[in-house]
């Protein structure tokens, strides 16, 4: 009943089906090149029925990731394919046109002025983390080193329940993590607990602007008051960061009083991904800063590359100019009215679920969808020892849902929880199967002999 995966090697070469070997291709290597050329729509055929085996990416309700365009947005990705983001000299309306989604963005999330911010475009929110963490880094050396102080010691802060990414940053920049416990009665960062974790060698505190578990915004202004506090008792000046990998796609719109953005003077920096709420495919994320300051000038490099000198602060250099296109389409073709429209559908539709699951007996709703459209829910204490959310998950693949089933962070990782992410393109209706399917998995769960007690229990991995 469990399903798993195998790592067991395929055979090392491909049968080629007789209608597709326009030159008599019989067998063709898996694992090496081949010798011979192959006939494009010979090549396109293997793959497309390979990947034929994927999941629905409409089905997919664990991933944050945009999963549906618009046929206009398909078209101009396939037009700009071919366009080198980082070659601005080449490609000068391309470059303009990601220098316009940074403005707007930096508009959008409150900037004093918006031409005034600093960002560039990333591959997805991991990149724009780094960058983030990494000025937070710099500008705190500095500071020390101008004050005479050691600077071989930096620490961040976040909550344990942060993105696997924050946790790289520590690593790869040798910077000190230091986790805030989250408990199922405390389930995010909190004002006492950054506290209790900041002192003198804290480059930054990153709040999470919908965590990735359930959802649910860190109370970034609370924070940034704490630390405005503590700034003001002991000199310490502490900078945040926010994450709003998902968030920051969703607050403008549907929480537009929230302040959590550079309307906070503390807040100096935010990531976030367009690929996520910003509803283009992947991968392309934003940087921004509240101003110019806030990015040590060491960080920006003026190189000449292909004709021209050009400023950059990334870590990857070469990838296509098409995601950026795609995030100004959706930018021009939404406007804040058709943003916000697309949102609420979102939530509307996290509701349904949210109210669906809250009726069965067997769950208990943990996130009904209200920050991020995300709903998330546990067993019922008591409903059954024979069958768990891992069990619910695997069933639920034979409908060709994913619904993941995982724990939740150290310190309260005895809670084993479901998520669902609703994204554009998750009607009202696939949600209304999606219920029943849970309701017809539940059933025949609960109908199942009971489990013998040596049996196992398995884990399900969780991708962000």
């Amino acid at each position: 009943m469990r399903y798993r995966r195998t790592s067991r090697r395929l055979p090392d070469e491909v049968a080629v089906n007789p209608l597709f070997a326009r030159l008599g291709e019989r067998r063709v290597p898996r694992y090496s090149l081949g010798t011979d050329e192959m006939l494009p729509e010979t090549a396109y055929q293997l793959i497309h029925d390979e990947i034929m085996l994927d999941g629905n990416t409409r089905q997919n309700l664990a991933t944050f990731v945009t999963t549906w365009m618009e046929r206009e947005a398909g078209e101009l990705y396939a037009e700009a394919a071919d366009k080198n983001l980082v070659d601005k000299d080449e490609y000068p309306i391309t470059a303009e046109i990601e220098n316009r989604c940074v403005h707007i963005i930096a508009n959008l999330w409150h900037a004093p002025d918006s031409h005034a911010a600093l960002g560039t475009s990333t591959v997805g929110s991991s990149e724009a983390s780094m960058l983030g963490g990494l000025a937070l880094k710099r500008r705190w050396q500095r500071a020390r080193s101008a004050e005479g102080k050691p600077a071989d010691r930096p620490n961040i802060v976040f909550s344990s329940a942060v993105q696997v990414v924050w946790e790289k940053f520590a690593n790869y920049w040798e910077v000190e993590p230091r986790y805030v416990p989250v408990t199922a009665d405390r389930p995010s960062l909190t004002p006492e607990g950054v506290l209790d974790a900041v002192d003198e060698n804290t480059i930054g505190v990153v709040a999470i602007l919908g965590v990735t578990y359930t959802g649910a915004y860190e109370p970034v202004a609370d924070i940034a008051a704490a630390l405005d506090d503590l700034h003001e008792r002991t000199g310490h000046d502490v900078p945040v960061h926010v994450d709003a990998a998902s968030g920051g796609f969703v607050a403008p719109f549907l929480h537009p009083t929230l302040r959590w953005d550079f309307r906070l003077n503390r807040v100096h920096s935010i990531n976030a991904s367009g690929h996520k709420y910003g509803l283009v495919y992947p991968g392309v994320g934003w940087a921004v800063w509240r101003t110019k300051e806030f990015v040590p000038e060491e960080l920006v490099f003026k190189v000449a590359y292909l004709g021209g000198e050009e400023s950059t602060f990334n870590l990857n250099f070469s990838r296509p100019g098409s995601q950026v296109l795609l995030q100004y389409y959706n930018f021009l073709r939404l406007g804040r009215r058709g943003f916000t429209r697309v949102q609420e559908a979102s939530r509307d539709v996290a509701g349904i679920i949210a109210h669906g699951i809250a009726a069965m007996k067997a769950f208990d709703v943990m996130s009904p969808g209200t920050d991020l459209p995300v709903v998330c829910w546990r067993l019922t204490d008591g409903h059954t020892g024979n069958w768990d959310l891992y069990d619910l998950s695997n069933r639920l693949r034979s409908r060709g849902w994913m619904v993941p089933a995982y724990p939740l962070p150290k310190d309260c990782e005895d809670v084993v929880v479901m998520r669902v992410v609703v994204r554009n393109g998750l009607s009202a209706d696939l949600a209304s199967r999606l219920l029943d399917d849970i309701a017809d998995a539940v059933e025949f769960l609960d109908r199942l002999p009971e489990r013998l007690p040596s049996e196992g229990r398995s884990t399900s991995s969780f991708h962000h």
